[in-house]
């Protein structure tokens, strides 16, 4: 009984080793590009005077969900949903990193456009 001991005790070591060197090798790096956003009293009503507006209209009003949310960012603005989201859609469930740097595109072609 004692061998059998021994051995599972060296198999689960090497397979805890097994894990530890492998992890790091599986680590996702997910990289999307980068705006820069300040969160100021301006471009936070700015964009949710936007968000808003798509989130009302009627190509979105009748989603539900993730889909809902894809619908609105597109709505918000095309160019900047495209550029950020468009070859990796944001998932249910999925914590949105990059929302400030959809909102930080969505500053900097706002104040393009006006004056």
């Amino acid at each position: 009984m004692p061998e059998l001991n021994l051995t599972l005790c060296c198999i689960v070591t090497s397979l805890i080793a097994s894990a530890v060197t492998i992890a790091p090798a599986d680590k996702v790096v997910f990289s999307f590009p980068e705006f820069p956003y300040k969160e100021t009293g301006k471009n936070e009503m700015a964009f949710h005077e936007y968000e808003s507006a798509c989130e009302q209209s009627p190509s979105c009003s009748q989603l539900a969900s993730i889909s809902r949310v894809r619908c609105v960012r597109e709505c918000v603005s095309p160019s900047c949903y495209s550029e950020i989201y468009q070859s990796d859609q944001l998932e249910e469930g999925e914590i949105d990193v990059r929302l400030n740097s959809f909102k930080g595109c969505f500053v900097q072609r706002v104040h393009r456009q006006r004056p």
